[in-house]
């Protein structure tokens, strides 16, 4: 996946007459910082070199991951077309473009963001997005000001940032800020999951309905050391290598997120939560089932139709 062409071309005319070297520097510090998951009441964009470092490395790493949630939540609900859209945490606007990517029908957005510099930069970049923006200065982690509700509301990327006793009431206040689905991405660790469990616990709790990933509103059949994440596999501009000092042209994040709605999700699908293991006609697939059971599933090429559509199946796809 790669970013899209006007907003890659906007990140490169933020960095353009940024050194490499500081660049790179800034980046391995973020990187620390996401490897940590440091809670030190420092959001990782509050600095412009942290920014600029994010812009290179870690913007098309979270796009992809946010636009590959989008379109499980259009999977499921294929007729859905949202026209507002609320960002908690917003960053420098990578949910508005990966959104209006998915539908075009948004038209209006709230990006919330804390950091002055990283607003000034998303307001730069989503000026191409083709949606009417308003950026509110607001630091998530202490409540947020008076919203209007919106059909879509994200958070993504920020629950590793946040004292997990802030994390609570702050979702209870997106879920109600919510006219229909909630959508909540993390980075594809074991913490990062624990996280997503303890939100999708909650939302349960409030009255949402689970529409992706999970194919049921059962406890989770996954226990540690295994763990739900997802993969996408990510182009990496000249910049993006150069910051990483890498030679392979693409990396794969990792993620996992959870999308909830006001409105119950057709039951009857499997997810696949792994990558299929293909051998000699055969298919091994690892599914959640809509029964709330982690199912083991061997499909032969005896079985005809089925056996076609597990050879096309992908991890992260609805069966």
């Amino acid at each position: 996946m790669e970013l899209p062409p006007r907003l890659r071309a906007g990140v490169d005319q933020i960095l353009r007459d940024t050194p490499i070297a500081e660049i790179r520097k800034a980046a391995e510090t973020l990187s620390q910082r996401y490897r940590g998951e440091m809670r030190d009441g420092r959001l990782h964009l509050s600095e412009r070199a942290a920014a600029t470092a994010y812009l290179a490395t870690r913007l098309p790493a979270t796009y992809a991951a946010i636009r590959a949630s989008l379109a499980a939540i259009a999977d499921v609900r294929p007729g859905w077309t949202p026209r507002t859209l609320l960002d908690a945490g917003a960053g420098p606007g990578s949910v508005l473009w990966a959104a209006r990517d998915q539908w075009p029908s948004i038209d209006n957005a709230t990006m919330i963001e804390a950091s002055e510099e990283i607003r000034l930069v998303g307001d730069t970049l989503t000026r191409d997005a083709g949606a009417r923006t308003s950026w509110v200065a607001a630091d998530i982690a202490r409540g947020l000001p008076a919203l209007d509700r919106a059909d879509l509301v994200t958070l993504s990327y920020v629950l590793g940032e946040l004292a997990p006793a802030a994390i609570k009431a702050l979702i209870e206040r997106l879920w109600a800020l919510s006219q229909d689905v909630l959508l909540v991405v993390e980075p594809g660790t074991p913490a990062g999951w624990q996280r997503v469990l303890a939100v999708r616990d909650q939302l349960i709790g409030l009255g949402a309905h689970v529409i992706a990933p999970c194919a049921h509103a059962e406890r989770c059949p996954l226990t540690t050391p295994d763990w739900c994440h997802f993969s996408q596999r990510v182009a990496r501009s000249r910049t993006h290598r150069l910051a990483k000092d890498a030679d392979v042209p693409w990396e794969d994040e990792k993620f996992i997120y959870l999308a909830v709605s006001r409105t119950p999700n057709d039951a009857g699908f499997a997810r696949v939560l792994a990558r299929p293991r293909v051998a000699s006609g055969a298919v091994r697939l690892k599914l959640c089932a809509p029964d709330g059971r982690l199912e083991e599933r061997l499909v032969t090429k005896r079985q005809g139709d089925a056996y076609k559509v597990a050879r096309r199946v992908d991890w992260g796809d609805r069966l």
